[in-house]
């Protein structure tokens, strides 16, 4: 196995004091009279899982905050920026600007200044530069710039595109095909030869794959998904690295079942000073590269929640490799461990780290810990019966 290198990091756009609050931020931050959910699917229903979950959260960051939940902000309805927002999804910047979110401190989540910046696409190449096709908006400025912190792989706008970015990819082992925006692992497949991967492109609608892109990556095996991420709210800021673990679900699919995280109080160089594997500190410095990158990169860009997905693993050839998968600038699957960390840091000021973990688990009437904290549990119309708690720990440092 290779030696994990390690890659120097830019400094990020935020300065934290010793006590993990925020210094010098990117805007002022705002007495809201009450915090809002947004929920940008409006094909989703209010009843649904997901958004009862953010919700529960929500209710909880008002909370932190000292002011009170407003509940459910109406789609498409402008505001004047006297609430704080956590939406469902990354906001675009108009729809920033038509909720009254300026700054990091107006939502818990990501501003980008266009759609696609919020998806998997921006983190690779075009297989072809100059010649592919791609959104106006592209940015050829932010894959040069994490090459070393991600996996071998190409972004593609066309079957073309992809055809040619996969027989390249396949020259080296199995390639994953991965849509855009498929969370927790779902709107991917795997390609074992170039018959399956047209097969595989065959489904593909190429109008759509030309709006929104597709990415193809070397598969891995024996992985290994970290988390790394940062939050910022009530003026705390939060830091944190974890790993991932897989559940079954109703249908007997494995599917994301919730994040053990380890959170300092503070930014990442406060995560640094804990005591970490050699693998940790790579995933935390690949996800520290990619974060700078896409603030450099992306004018207009903000975010108060962080996410990155980092795959530790193996090709065919044996080959080690680690690399972000993706970011999240939204409120997500480890926030509920994220959100009881805060709880934790604003209940005892001399806390410097916890442990907090979020376990989803399927089924009806599961056994849950003594202290778990449920945030849902419940009848999910599409996926069946699902219970969703926390739970916090003090750490070890």
């Amino acid at each position: 196995m290779k030696p994990i290198q390690h890659a120097s990091v830019p400094p990020l756009a935020r300065e934290e004091s010793a006590d993990g609050h925020v210094k010098n931020a990117g805007g002022r931050q705002k007495a809201h009279r009450a915090v809002a959910s947004y929920f940008c699917r409006e094909n989703a229903g209010p009843n649904g899982h997901e958004c009862l979950t953010q919700c529960a959260l929500a209710r909880r960051l008002a909370a932190l905050k000292g002011v009170d939940y407003a509940g459910l902000h109406p789609p498409g309805e402008a505001h004047d920026g006297s609430m704080y927002m956590v939406p469902s999804d990354t906001l675009s910047a108009a729809d920033a600007a038509r909720l009254g979110v300026t700054c990091e401190h107006d939502l818990f989540g990501g501003v980008v200044p266009h759609f696609f910046a919020s998806t998997k696409v921006i983190t690779h190449d075009l297989p072809q530069p100059g010649k592919s096709p791609a959104p106006a908006q592209w940015s050829s400025r932010f894959p040069a710039a994490v090459r070393a912190a991600v996996l071998p792989g190409f972004t593609v706008f066309s079957i073309e595109d992809a055809l040619h970015a996969g027989e390249l990819l396949l020259r080296d082992g199995p390639v994953r095909l991965k849509k855009p925006s498929g969370i927790g692992g779902l709107g991917q497949s795997v390609a074992g030869d170039a018959q399956e991967l047209r097969a595989q492109l065959q489904a593909i609608d190429p109008a759509r794959l030309a709006q929104e892109g597709l990415v193809l990556e070397h598969n891995l095996v024996e992985v290994d998904t970290c988390s790394v991420g940062q939050v910022v709210i009530a003026g705390m800021v939060a830091t944190y690295c974890g790993t991932q673990r897989l559940t079954r679900s109703n249908r007997g699919q494995e599917v994301y079942g919730g994040s053990s995280l380890l959170v300092a109080r503070g930014g990442f160089d406060a995560l640094l000073s804990l005591p970490l594997e050699p693998h940790m500190h790579t995933a935390i410095e690949q996800s520290r590269i990619y974060h700078a990158a896409a603030l450099a990169a992306f004018p207009g860009m903000f975010v108060s929640r962080s996410n990155y997905d980092i795959a530790q693993g193996r090709d065919a050839g044996g080959i080690f490799h680690s690399g972000v998968l993706e970011q999240s600038w939204r409120i997500g699957g480890a926030s509920g461990a994220e959100i009881a960390a805060l709880e934790a840091f604003a209940a005892d000021p001399g806390l410097r780290a916890v442990r907090a973990s979020t376990t989803e688990v399927y089924g009806k009437s599961p056994d849950l810990p003594r202290d778990a904290l449920v945030y849902f549990q419940g009848e999910d119309e599409k996926i069946g019966h699902i219970t969703k708690y926390s739970r916090i720990a003090h750490a070890d440092t």
